[in-house]
């Protein structure tokens, strides 16, 4: 079976969209459809064989299609979605799925009621420092892990196009904290207990762009999220990913999206004693425990190699469709991350801890 696929918002991850589904074999983006007609002219030009719509209705009206990828601004998810799936569309939508747990039980009764597929782009469980770090938890070579800190910065300050916008669903917890969050949720193997999350504007007006999150589990991890895109320094490589996770038996650390990184051990402990130590300056430092450490005493390993790609995500879809594969991101994850990202707005206006417990009333 050949799938014929419609993107709907050509913007940037809509011309992503359409090449990356005109290189699987069995897979075509036959049409496009966008509100702006520079952007339909691009397409024009650039894949004469595709056809050109500016309205969703007219696309699912008139193409020959098996489904559509949902590329358009946030606060559009819902009423394409819906359209989409009343028309007998499977569907592929952009994050964050829904700018509201409730828009998105709305979404999915319609997904239900049709009997098509929902899934979400949640692409960056395939991102090589994340997949590396994953597996640095689940191979519990770390022993029993505490925290896990998860944190991206920028130098611009300012976001573009849509994304400044408050009624378009713009800001950076929508853009990227979506993503993290997802990350932190499939990373973890137990229930989410506590948010606490600071949500600011530093340079724009009217959109988020700084953000610190922590998240409580109830194996006793906390994980900790912060991006800025006005978070400064001039080490090497800052404006890069960075992750740190600690254990009882070790530590990681992995840098950048390609990542570069060592997981760290000590040799032997400090010993607890009660007569009086050598307080010299060399063995001493600030304290005992903050001191030098003594030749020998820091051991490292390599964080293991995890080769992974975006295009699985669309691998996984397409096989899940034929019934080969369980289908990779699921409504009730979606739908949690959803919940989580509500849990971070009430804390940052609140200025104090939510409880979490997963809302079990949803159809998904």
């Amino acid at each position: 079976m050949k799938y014929r696929y419609a993107v709907v918002g050509y913007g940037f991850i809509g011309r992503r969209h359409v090449a990356t589904l005109k290189s699987i074999d069995n897979v075509d983006c036959v049409a496009v459809c966008d509100t702006n007609p520079q952007r339909l002219e691009e397409v024009r030009g650039i894949y004469p064989e595709i056809e050109i719509y500016g309205k969703i209705d007219q696309l699912l009206e008139e193409s020959d299609i098996n489904g559509v990828i949902i590329s358009a601004n946030n606060n559009q998810h819902k009423e394409l979605v819906i359209k989409a799936a009343k028309a007998g569309m499977n569907i592929i939508c952009e994050k964050p799925a829904a700018m509201t747990v409730s828009d998105f039980d709305e979404m999915m009764e319609a997904v239900n009621e049709a009997g098509v597929t929902l899934t979400v782009h949640q692409q960056r469980r395939f991102d090589k420092d994340f997949q590396t770090v994953k597996k640095c938890y689940e191979d519990g070579s770390l022993g029993e892990v505490y925290t896990i800190k998860s944190s991206l910065y920028g130098y611009n300050g300012n976001m573009h196009d849509w994304h400044v916008y408050k009624s378009e669903g713009g800001g950076m917890l929508y853009d990227w904290g979506v993503h993290l969050i997802d990350q932190i949720l499939y990373m973890m193997d137990s229930p989410l207990k506590a948010v606490f999350a600071d949500i600011r504007n530093v340079i724009n007006k009217e959109v988020d762009d700084y953000f610190n999150i922590l998240l409580r589990f109830e194996n006793g991890v906390t994980a900790e999220i912060e991006l800025g895109t006005y978070y400064l320094s001039d080490q090497k490589d800052w404006f890069e990913r960075h992750w740190y996770m600690g254990g009882n038996t070790g530590s990681m650390y992995a840098n950048k999206f390609d990542p570069e990184g060592k997981v760290v051990r000590t040799t032997k402990l400090l010993q607890n004693v009660n007569e009086d130590q050598d307080k010299s300056a060399k063995s001493y430092g600030p304290t005992r425990s903050f001191g030098v450490p003594e030749p020998g005493l820091i051991v490292t390993e390599d964080i293991p190699k995890v080769d992974s790609e975006h295009i699985e995500f669309f691998e996984n879809y397409f096989a899940a469709l034929e019934g080969k594969a369980e289908l990779l991101v699921k409504p009730q994850e979606v739908r949690k991350v959803l919940e989580v990202m509500e849990a971070c707005w009430k804390s940052a206006e609140t200025f104090s801890s939510v409880a979490f417990e997963t809302s079990v009333e949803a159809k998904v």
